[in-house]
């Protein structure tokens, strides 16, 4: 394990990841400030309290006099490379990481690692549960520990970690763009267009999740999407074994997941394994099924036995704020799907209903097309309801209603609030009202979790 003892460490964010990490590396010795925009009325209680650990916190901005004999700056997800702060550490030489790192060379145990544009969450939590699953029917004293960017750092639980534990971890391409290191087992389950505003252009997208296969080595395992392009096409740059997963047969004898029959199928030493019947899904749309069959392919590479796979697979129920019931109003259901913030997710969203849709759709746009997605708005929504910061721009890549389309509406509002109560207004029995919003939450939301938990409230007192 690296020693940290002496070394200057600037830590560059003071939520979650930044918080956690400062704890940890105060622990192992290191000089530590924590420095963040916000003044210390913003910031959380564990971030005050790690003063009390001798982490210095410097708020309110980044001064370049902090640099001053740093040895490293670890970045928090949120903040961009390109500020001056992170530009003139990259000038004298001081070397860039964050706590998804600093975790993997620390950890002792197996890592699996996800990243995609979509459905990371999603596939990280039921491989997860299929890790644990796994474990208890062995009556095995292992744990499987899941975190990274679904919620948990886990390097504030790395010291807990055994070398036979295994390890769930979700990265981002905020993440993984300054990443050295890969996980044994690497998980992309699609590239498609997505966080432009940070990453600038797709080719910048798309490096920054192929990081994620370039350190691994010979005898790790990558698990690639065969139906998606961005996926498959990191294919040519392995250096590892590889799985792949998608809804047909792979060729010849490739290794992989695919569904015949109307049941999940393993092609792996030339045999054909049946893992379990499609109905056992319990989640809904056509994304969620070749998540499912994702983290089938990473549990055979992680060497999960097949009934731990099974059970959890009936089991799982999905993640909040994905596609997730809240409640039926008057004849009609509301769905909750606030982790769409890409039309991209918010198009694979539309794919999972039939009948009469009310679809939500707003927050802050990311720089990405829309126009794929309205499309579909004109021939598969009934009404669309906007909101927020890109209700306008939103408005415009809409354009008019016609006649003789599905469309009889679009509205803009100012808040999802407002949205609620007009989506409400225009629901009938049998219809579906969606919140999948295309766009981030940051213009009125501190994340899309509490974008989803206000909007559940504001359903709920209906």
């Amino acid at each position: 394990m690296k020693s940290w003892k002496d070394m200057k460490v600037i830590v560059l964010g003071a939520a979650r990841q930044g918080t956690a990490l400062s704890r940890y590396l105060a622990g192992q010795g290191a000089r530590v400030i924590l420095t963040d925009l916000r003044g210390p009325e913003s910031l959380s209680a564990d971030a005050l309290a790690l003063q009390d650990r001798g982490v210095e916190l410097r708020l309110g901005g980044h001064p370049l006099e902090m640099l001053e004999g740093a040895d490293m700056v670890c970045v928090s997800g949120g903040v961009p490379l390109t500020i001056p702060f992170l530009q003139e550490a990259s000038r004298r030489g001081i070397t860039l990481s964050n706590d998804s790192q600093v975790f993997m060379e620390a950890c002792p145990a197996p890592i699996v690692g996800i990243t995609g544009s979509a459905g990371k969450t999603t596939t990280t939590a039921l491989l997860g549960l299929m890790a644990r699953k796994y474990f208890e029917m062995k009556n095995s004293p292992r744990r499987a520990w899941v975190g990274g960017n679904i919620g948990n750092p886990l390097i504030d639980q790395v010291a807990e970690i055994h070398e036979d534990d295994l390890v769930i971890l979700e990265l981002s391409s905020f993440q993984l763009e300054l990443m050295t290191v890969s996980p044994q087992v690497a998980v992309v389950l699609n590239i498609t267009p997505n966080h432009l505003d940070r990453h600038g252009t797709m080719q910048a997208y798309t490096a920054a999740k192929a990081r994620i296969l370039h350190f691994q080595h010979q005898g790790d395992v990558a698990v690639l999407n065969r139906d998606d392009f961005g996926s498959w096409d990191l294919s040519s740059q392995l250096k590892s074994d590889l799985i792949s997963f998608g809804f047909n047969r792979p060729e010849g004898t490739q290794y992989g997941t695919y569904i015949q029959k109307d049941s999940i199928w393993l092609q792996i030493d030339r045999q054909q394994l049946k893992m379990l019947p499609l109905d056992w899904i319990q989640l809904r749309g056509q994304h969620n099924i070749s998540n499912v069959l994702a983290a089938c392919a990473a549990a055979a590479a992680a060497s999960l036995a097949l009934p731990a796979i099974q059970s959890a697979v009936e089991e799982f129920t999905g993640v909040p704020h994905r596609l997730e019931f809240v409640r039926n109003v008057r004849g009609a259901d509301w769905y909750n799907d606030s982790i769409a913030t890409a039309p991209e997710r918010t198009l694979a969203a539309l794919e999972s209903f039939q009948g009469p849709l009310i679809l939500l759709l707003g927050g802050r746009d990311k720089d990405l097309p829309w126009d794929k997605l309205a499309a579909q708005v004109h021939s598969r929504v009934r009404h669309a309801v906007l909101f927020g910061e890109a209700a306008g721009l939103i408005g415009r890549a809409l354009g008019t209603v016609q006649a003789g389309e599905t469309l009889q509406s679009i509205t803009e509002c100012a808040t999802l609030q407002e949205a609620v109560v007009k989506a409400a207004e225009l629901a009938r029995e049998g219809d579906t009202v969606l919140l999948s919003p295309g766009g981030t939450s940051y213009d009125a939301f501190k994340d899309f979790e509490e974008r989803g938990e206000y909007f559940r409230q504001w359903v709920n007192a209906l």
